[in-house]
């Protein structure tokens, strides 16, 4: 039974062939470094850990780790250049003079792209990359877990330009006759950690299985995600997999389940089919009314048992954004010239490909959902101020999210969510890397730490649109329409990519793939344009 359900899921999950082998992977040529000494000067520094924005600091790292951190000067005052570091034989500098550093992204949802989509290797990475997303977790490994292994040993080997990469396996995947019993969960993880995963992505199961995958995969000191699928939410949901041992959870699914108080399942229609995606969406937007109401007794109760296990929410606002603004996600702009031609067929209405439920949305369904997020944002923001651990991850790839650009709109749907610009900073560094057991290596700017950066050359926090490969749009005191912003630099183990270089990369693969398709972006229902 386990195994059919599993496999329900997964299908659900993608419904295309893209967990097949990807064969086109990026070389290294685009980088510059490291070096036996590297120094960025003159930036200011909006580090991870909620600090206030400080500079001009001069980074200076050493292969590729951090070995300074330092403030070289004041705000309008001309450096003294004797306080600066001072560049060794054979360093290499990079004059960053008004730019703003962060630490490198993480993107805790980050699936590699399928070969249905069009979405290979290269395409994916250079897209993350060229938004300063330095580590990835890929929840599922849906290329196969030695795929996904080998991807992230040349990663750390700087053998290809690609984010660092955690593997979270499908749970089950492999076994071949399904996972039946506590016993057989029970060595399905042992087996996987023995393989060399890093983690676990669940998707439900009876409660009996999933209680039993979680304590072992803790034991042996594994993390472990969810999306707390329908088919099994009734009867095991957030609550339960946090006490079990589950690190984090994804979307929400599973929430609001743990919040219900008047009901015990989610007030499906009679005529409800999980298979007919519409269906499935269209009432999830209606699921965070049912639960209990904002800072209600169960609500807050529900809250504080999740905070006090020190247990990660990774709400991937995103990738649901089209359910309350279909015209809005669809029309994006970055489509036209970062889109490849088999993903924005993936995104048209279908009643196989997961995420393409738009057999008839309109207005009812978008205004249900907006009410949806309010909820939703409310408790993930409340989350947040209560002490609990708050990530971004993108799950790009689906629902007109694209990846790396998904990424940014995250960063700002935790800001309309209430966070402070400098609170959804940490969430994008160091939640991540606290999440990923990491927080000794990424996820701020500190002596010792990897040399992950994204550096800008506006301000993020005065607009985080501004971390977007399109930049963000500006009138100049000369009335003239100028794009500023994308980021500059991305740094990862110590290596200097120019990520504007890499976004321009990935334009020229769309525009290829355009010309070799004979392809031409058309809105749903619309012809594509005849010459």
């Amino acid at each position: 039974m386990f195994k059919r359900m599993f496999m329900l899921v997964l299908a659900a999950l993608v419904a295309f062939p893209a967990w097949a082998q990807l064969k086109k992977s990026p070389d290294r040529a685009e980088g510059d470094g490291p070096y036996p000494q590297l120094i960025i000067r003159g930036v200011t520094l909006i580090n991870g850990n909620g600090a206030p924005p400080i500079g001009p600091m001069d980074i200076v790292v050493e292969g590729n780790v951090i070995t300074e951190v330092k403030q070289v000067g004041y705000p309008g005052v001309e450096i003294n250049e004797n306080r600066r570091p001072k560049l060794k034989p054979g360093g290499k500098e990079y004059d960053c003079t008004g730019m703003y550093l962060m630490p490198g992204f993480v993107d805790m949802h980050g699936h590699i792209g399928g070969q249905a989509q069009g979405a290979y290797a290269e395409y994916v990475f250079k897209l993350w990359m060229g938004h300063g997303i330095t580590t990835i977790r890929d929840p599922s490994a849906g290329n196969g877990l030695d795929w996904v292994l080998e991807h992230k040993r040349r990663s750390e080997a700087n053998e290809i330009t690609a984010p660092r990469i955690l593997a979270y396996t499908a749970f089950g995947m492999g076994a071949e006759n399904g996972i039946n019993s506590s016993e057989e969960a029970i060595e399905w993880v042992r087996q996987n950690a023995k393989n060399g995963a890093d983690g676990i992505k669940f998707f439900g199961a009876s409660p009996e299985i999933m209680d039993a995958a979680l304590r072992e995969n803790k034991k042996l000191g594994l993390r472990s995600a969810c999306h707390h699928a329908q088919m099994d939410v009734a009867r095991w949901n957030v609550l339960n997999s946090a006490r079990a041992g589950l690190t984090s959870m994804e979307h929400w699914y599973g929430l609001p389940e743990a919040l219900f108080v008047d009901r015990t399942v989610q007030n499906y229609p009679v005529d409800y089919n999980y298979a007919n995606e519409q269906h499935r969406f269209g009432e999830a937007g209606r699921l965070w009314s049912q639960a209990a109401p904002p800072y209600s007794e169960k609500w807050n109760q529900v809250m504080q048992e999740l905070i006090d296990l020190d247990f990660t929410i990774d709400p991937t606002f995103n990738i649901y954004e089209a359910n309350r603004d279909l015209h809005r996600a669809r029309r994006a702009e970055w489509h036209e010239e970062y889109t490849m031609p088999g993903l924005w067929r993936f995104y048209m209405p279908s009643k196989i490909s997961h995420g393409s439920y738009w057999h008839f949305w309109g207005t009812e369904e978008e205004v249900e959902w907006k009410k949806n997020y309010q909820l939703w944002m409310t408790f993930v923001n409340e989350y947040k101020n209560r002490g609990g651990r708050v990530t971004a991850g993108s799950d790009s790839g689906f629902i007109f999210q694209l990846y790396g650009f998904a990424y940014i709109r995250e960063l700002e749907l935790l800001r309309e969510a209430g966070f402070h610009p400098l609170e959804v900073i940490r969430s994008a560094t160091l939640n991540g890397a606290e999440a990923l057991g990491m927080a000794d290596k990424i996820g701020t700017v500190e002596v010792g730490k990897l040399a992950d950066f994204a550096i800008v050359e506006e301000n993020p926090l005065a607009n985080l649109k501004v971390l977007y490969g399109t930049g963000a749009i500006k009138l100049t005191e000369d009335n003239e329409i100028v794009r500023v912003g994308g980021v500059k630099y991305t740094v990862k183990d110590g290596v200097v990519y120019d990520a504007k270089k890499l976004l321009e990369d990935v334009r020229m693969m769309v525009e290829d793939s355009k010309r070799n398709e004979e392809f031409e972006i058309a809105q749903p229902g619309n012809a594509p344009k005849k010459n």
